[in-house]
């Protein structure tokens, strides 16, 4: 429906953020990430995403677009609707949540509120299941990491990180040439492709 909203921030509260557009406040649910980038009077641009339901319009905004991937992916796995997924955001980063999921970190998802153990490892699970498909699905269509015959283990799992965000081969392909990634630790690899 909206792709982004770009106006001036005229009110900020507790995960809420209202942008003016040429004279119409558009109430955006936010994580705590994209509120501490507003300052009201100030124009910011936040990407959405759309919860339509029966009986409500809401809309979601991300100062980025990785973390409305996330968001978006967070939504796919059973049993997370739109506050848990805000809540895991607020919580953690986009790059964070990734290395959490790769490395099976429960507790780094349970900070969250609302957030128990059993959804925590359900997130990990569903979100694993999805980058172990995906990298089937890449591996027989021949893609190999461009530079997993220098630094080993670490691409492969940053790459699996930038799957768990929602990027595809293609997108990871791309950064991983520009990266010198030999010399660099996987959560380094994750934060320079997201700033790519």
């Amino acid at each position: 429906m909206f792709y982004y909203l770009d106006g001036k921030v005229t009110i900020l509260e507790m995960n809420l953020a209202v942008i003016d557009c040429n004279g119409v406040g558009y109430a955006c649910n936010t994580t705590l990430a994209t509120l501490s980038r507003l300052e009201i009077g100030k124009n910011a641009r936040l990407y959405t995403y759309c919860n339509i339901k029966e009986d409500a319009f809401d809309i979601f905004g991300f100062a980025t677009t990785s973390e409305k991937r996330c968001f978006e992916l967070l939504l796919s796995v059973s049993g997370v609707g739109p506050k848990a997924a805000l809540g895991i955001l607020s919580a953690c980063t986009p790059d964070a949540l990734a290395i959490a999921v790769i490395s099976d970190d429960v507790a780094a998802l349970t900070r969250a509120p609302g957030v128990g153990k059993k959804l925590a490892q359900r997130v990990i699970l569903e979100l694993k299941d999805k980058v172990s498909k995906d990298t089937a699905a890449l591996t027989s269509e021949g893609f190999v990491p461009p530079s997993a015959a220098t630094a080993g283990g670490k691409s492969d799992e940053a790459a699996a990180a930038l799957a768990v965000l929602g990027y595809t081969a293609g997108e990871i392909a791309a950064i991983m040439r520009k990266l010198d990634v030999a010399s660099m630790t996987t959560e380094e690899i994750i934060k320079a492709a997201l700033k790519g």
